[in-house]
């Protein structure tokens, strides 16, 4: 059955830049090791995604629907359905002394801190630094790999993905007879937060009647 808008899909996939080739994310763990981007602390596996809610970004949903399970392909990505396109207004000009007083000597291409915002430093010139706010790979064409490996419909599994999807990952997750969902977290979060959480999923999977949470 094709994939269609709302369903949730177990996927797995390689996203690179279209022009330079970079591989900046996948679920393969030995893609990431011979591109030299593994990390031991990530998960290499398939993702399971709900169709329209961007979880990868827009395109990946995009070149999703319509396919069957099983089925492979590729797809190119303009920056608007991917990272976005360049904002002027996030390259920001900043005194290089800031950078001193922390005893960071600024070079083009490091990333920085500023006022919890991450940037990559662009230029420096005398005791002025530009410094981009924008996503790393805003403004890119993006070139996907992608599989979907089937279509997810047990309700435990939806409501479980969509937790992680929101990196939230649950301690436990079941759902009863007359479909509500017990969700126990891995530490306590204010009630009015998870309220808007359950409002979420609840949203997104319309078979949930209610859904608590525990810590």
């Amino acid at each position: 059955m094709a994939i269609k808008n709302g369903d949730f899909v177990e996927v797995a996939f390689t996203g690179m830049t279209k022009e330079e080739h970079v591989i900046f994310d996948t679920t393969d763990v030995a893609v990431a090791k011979q591109n030299g981007f593994f990390e031991q602390s990530a998960t290499y596996k398939p993702r399971i995604i709900c169709i329209g809610q961007s979880q990868i970004n827009e395109g990946v949903d995009d070149a999703l629907i319509g396919k069957e399970p099983g089925e492979e392909t590729e797809a190119d990505i303009p920056p608007e359905k991917g990272f976005g396109k360049k904002n002027p207004k996030l390259l920001q000009l900043v005194s290089t002394s800031i950078f001193k007083k922390e005893k960071i000597m600024p070079q083009v291409g490091l990333q920085v801190s500023i006022d919890g915002q991450m940037g990559i430093i662009k230029t420096v010139t005398g005791g002025r630094t530009i410094v981009d706010f924008n996503h790393p790979l805003s403004g890119k064409m993006l070139h996907y790999k992608i599989k979907p490996i089937r279509v997810v419909t047990g309700l435990t599994e939806k409501t479980k993905a969509l937790l992680e999807g929101f990196r939230m990952p649950p301690e436990s997750v079941s759902v009863d007879e007359e479909k509500n969902a017990a969700v126990k977290m891995k530490q306590e979060l204010p009630n009015e937060f998870l309220e808007m959480i359950g409002k979420k999923i609840k949203e997104l999977i319309p078979e949930l009647k209610e859904v608590n949470f525990t810590s």
